[in-house]
């Protein structure tokens, strides 16, 4: 993590905080913005979220490997071959039918305690595994709510925050949807599940996703 940080004084960060939020609010899409206002806003969310990670034994061990989630890393052409409702397998046609990478997550550069610089970078690395396992597309509507349940669960502002003005750029009909359904669901999710930063998904590839519900306390969420 150290390789890629750069120091930064108060005022420099204040300075951070204010032009990221600035163009990430303008630009929503714009995900180095949106990378640099989580960094330099989200320590004490960080500190919490190790904490949360200590608890577990897949916590800890997580904490003690440091594992990393690229094309380097995992072998997807193995999780293209595994059986349809195998957590890997849902991970693969996510990424394959959003058209995403797992190589696209920027490095973490204004954190300068390599455990919470790694805490930040993992934070990043399972997104597409939480919005895969929650089966959340990547339309604005499904990043709002997994922003919620990350935010709920992390605390980090940058997540609170993209809930919040993510959800003020719904359209009417989806606005509908999100407030009778989505945030509902949301909240209780982010709520009743098990801390989703703190699953080692790498290994559970092979798990039944239905059997992986069960065990993190995840209800699908149904939409007639």
């Amino acid at each position: 993590m150290q390789k890629n940080f750069i120091q930064t004084n108060l005022f420099q960060k204040t300075l951070l905080t204010i032009g990221s939020a600035s163009v990430a609010l303008l630009n929503p899409h714009r995900g180095d913005m949106i990378a640099c206002l989580g960094e330099v806003t989200g320590t004490t969310a960080l500190v919490n979220m190790r904490n949360k990670m200590l608890e577990t034994n897949e916590g800890v061990e997580i904490l003690n490997t440091q594992p990393r989630i690229n094309s380097k890393t995992v072998c997807f052409k193995s999780l293209s071959e595994m059986p349809k409702n195998t957590l890997g397998r849902v991970y693969y046609d996510f990424m394959i039918d959003n058209k995403i990478t797992a190589d696209s997550r920027l490095p973490v550069q204004f954190i300068a305690d390599p455990d919470l610089a790694y805490v930040m970078q993992r934070y990043r690395e399972v997104h597409d595994l939480v919005h895969s396992v929650l089966f959340m597309k990547t339309t604005m509507l499904g990043e709002v709510t997994v922003k919620w349940v990350e935010g709920i669960q992390t605390k980090l502002p940058m997540c609170i925050g993209g809930g919040i003005w993510g959800a003020a750029r719904l359209k009417p009909k989806h606005r509908q949807l999100y407030l009778n359904h989505y945030l509902p669901w949301a909240i209780k999710t982010g709520k009743n599940a098990a801390f989703l930063q703190g699953i080692y998904f790498e290994k559970r590839w092979d798990q039944d996703i239905d059997d992986f519900h069960r065990e993190m306390n995840i209800v699908k969420l149904n939409v007639k």
